[in-house]
């Protein structure tokens, strides 16, 4: 295949993909309108203009319970080891995955704009791929031990900027005294990392006939690039060879991002100026990841190229597409699910149309409409509404009021209704927002309570499954296998407040993991509840001398009490035992053993005088029976003796 035969078939699957001026992207646009309360367009002037709010309340209701999930514990995903060799290489990996997601990365930024996008646009993106660009991150610890130094100035890639001993004064807000080693450095980050980054909707195409990214015959990335930043991913460029920009650079979709607060014609989808330098020039970037036979062998293969206009800046074979889609309700056999705006924009439309005609007509009634007698009054006195204002008439009835229809209650029962509707279709209610005072009195029980927030939950909790299974969870996979097959040098890092050296080439290849989908408030109290159970049974068993439960047990279940109560650092209220060395007993353990061991020695001692006393029984009852058979003997003797002199006197 030839670069003009490659390119030509970029630029056709790019016009025939999904999220290309289609009809999905004209929904995701009206998804940005409603969200942004823009107009209909079906306004009149002199009526009321309102728009509800329906879209954004909805999706903003919705956010913080997801984030809360997610990003409230210390552990989004937890690896599982494959066998009894692999326990310390799980833990290592789940601590590291967190470790490059949350602290490498923004994280929670990350999280909040992918959410964001998905329950707005349908599908939220995002990109991950391991970067080699040279950056140097800087970074400051304080009160490190001698050994902890040691650990960390052995990682090459670090560079000491600044170091206070211990007893020397560092400034920071003040003078202080370190009481341990304070560290400034610079981390060489050349050596490659994790990067994640959210992809705007608008950016991302996908092939028409694709169930997934990752059986997608073709996938782009559409970005804006200086000619500055295409020169340092590519190299030396020509401004001849790139071309004129495309005419079909500007999407409705792109605008209604930016048009809320009219930032387009100050961002960089807006029409640049001539006089601007060429370095600062922008162009559109195509990463297309395409399956196709390059070399000709009869199978396809994935590559990845880059273009610039009709311009190839890269064309290389690559193992896999470096994106992740999660969607809030998935359609079973397509790549587009529906979003939380797909559910109510119809709602939002119904309810401004509804107010709208409320509000006129509360306008209508305060302020009257009047028939007036042509040429009989003074219009210009009439329409100038204050306070004991005069209107000169010529005849005593010029001015007739009309009568306004009073406002229907059943428009009132409408906008609840609509509110009604929109709790079944997306979960949020007054109830689950915290605003309904009428809805717990004094008499509600607490099993009703948590069952009426457990219903009301259930929506939010289908859509953090949907987004763990299908989006979070692929993402750390992909952190996983980019870690293992890339990060061949040692990394110094601080896990569970200890610092370890890392080396994920060491890792096994493949590894299950789990994601640790929270849950909400309601159930929260349940658990914590629940907790606090266990650790009392198991603190009375202890004391009963039953053998159930052990110190490790107990520190476990303390453990995931203090966590459930929004802790982060379980360390800082309980110590592992497993963690604590053997320092011998306590004073009381030392006293209850001499205790033990006097009472055994009289245990003992009792034991031997019996034993004693028994040999002396046994010793008696032995001279007895040899006593006895000695009198025997001297009866029989005697009698012998009897006989014999009997015999001898017949």
């Amino acid at each position: 295949m030839t670069e003009e035969e490659i390119v030509s078939r970029i630029k056709s699957e790019i016009t025939d993909s999904l999220g290309y001026g289609d009809e999905i992207s004209k929904q995701r646009e009206s998804a940005m309108e409603y969200y942004y309360g823009l107009p209909f367009g079906n306004e009149v002037e002199g009526r009321s203009q309102f728009v509800d709010s329906t879209v954004a309340d909805t999706i903003e209701w919705i956010k913080p319970s997801l984030m809360r999930i997610f990003a409230s514990g210390d552990e989004m995903v937890v690896f599982e080891p494959q066998g009894p060799e692999d326990v310390a290489s799980a833990q290592q990996a789940t601590d590291y995955v967190n470790y490059v997601f949350m602290r490498d990365n923004p994280g929670w930024e990350i999280l909040y704009s992918w959410f964001t996008d998905a329950l707005l646009q349908k599908n939220g993106i995002v990109k991950v791929w391991w970067d080699e660009s040279d950056e140097w991150n800087r970074e400051e610890y304080r009160n490190l031990t001698e050994d902890e130094l040691a650990l960390l100035l052995n990682d090459p890639n670090v560079e000491v900027v600044e170091h206070t001993a211990p007893g020397e004064t560092f400034e920071d807000y003040g003078e202080q005294y370190s009481e341990g080693h304070h560290v400034v450095i610079k981390r060489d980050l050349s050596k490659g990392r994790i990067v994640v980054d959210p992809v705007p909707p608008d950016e991302f195409l996908i092939a028409r006939d694709s169930k997934s990214i990752d059986d997608s015959k073709f996938v782009c990335h559409r970005i804006r690039k200086t000619l500055s930043e295409l020169r340092e991913m590519f190299g030396d460029l020509d401004i001849e060879e790139l071309g004129g920009d495309e005419d079909d650079a500007f999407s409705g979709e792109r605008d209604a991002r930016f048009d809320f607060d009219e930032s387009s014609t100050h961002s960089p989808w807006g029409f640049e100026s001539s006089a601007q330098e060429d370095a600062l020039r922008t162009y559109w970037l195509q990463e297309a990841y395409l399956r196709t036979d390059y070399d000709g062998d009869g199978i396809a293969e994935l590559r990845k190229v880059c273009l610039v206009g009709r311009k190839v800046l890269a064309n290389d074979e690559i193992d896999r597409i470096p994106f992740v889609s999660l969607t809030p309700i998935k359609i079973p056999h397509k790549f587009f699910g529906l979003s939380v705006a797909d559910l109510v924009m119809d709602l939002q439309l119904i309810k401004s149309t509804l107010m709208r005609n409320l509000m006129d007509n509360m306008y209508n009634q305060n302020f009257g409409r009047y028939a007036v007698l042509e040429g009989q009054a003074n219009l210009d006195d009439l329409l100038t509404q204050r306070p004991g204002g005069v209107v000169r008439v010529k005849s005593p009835n010029a001015i007739m009021p009309l009568t306004t229809p009073s406002l229907e209650p059943y428009s009132f029962q409408m906008l609840e209704y609509l509110d009604g509707v929109r709790e079944s279709r997306a979960g949020v209610s007054k109830m689950s927002q915290g605003i309904n005072e009428n809805a717990l009195t004094s008499h509600t029980t607490a099993t009703a309570v948590n069952a009426v927030m457990t219903a009301a939950q259930s929506r939010v909790e289908l859509i953090a499954r949907n987004f763990a299974e299908t989006g979070v969870k692929k993402l750390m996979v992909c952190i996983y296998e980019l870690l293992q097959k890339n990060q061949d040098k040692q990394r110094i890092v601080k896990l569970r407040n200890e610092w370890v050296p890392v080396r994920p080439d060491m890792w096994r290849d493949k590894m299950d993991c789990t994601i640790s989908v929270g849950i909400g408030h309601g159930n929260k109290d349940q658990q914590l509840m629940h907790l606090s159970s266990m650790l009392q049974f198991a603190s009375q068993a202890m004391a009963g001398g039953l053998k159930i439960v052990n110190q490790k047990n107990m520190y476990n279940m303390g453990a995931a009490l203090i966590k459930n109560m929004g802790f982060q650092n379980v360390s800082d209220f309980l110590t592992d035992p497993d963690q604590i060395p053997d320092q011998g007993p306590s004073p009381q353990e030392q006293m209850a053993q001499a205790k033990m061991q006097n009472e055994q020695k009289e245990l003992e001692i009792k034991a031997a005088e019996i034993q004693i006393k028994a040999q002396k029984v046994k010793q008696d009852a032995q001279e007895a029976a040899v006593d006895a058979q000695l009198k025997v003997a001297e009866l029989n003797l005697e009698r012998e003796q009897k006989r014999a002199v009997a015999i001898g006197a017949t």
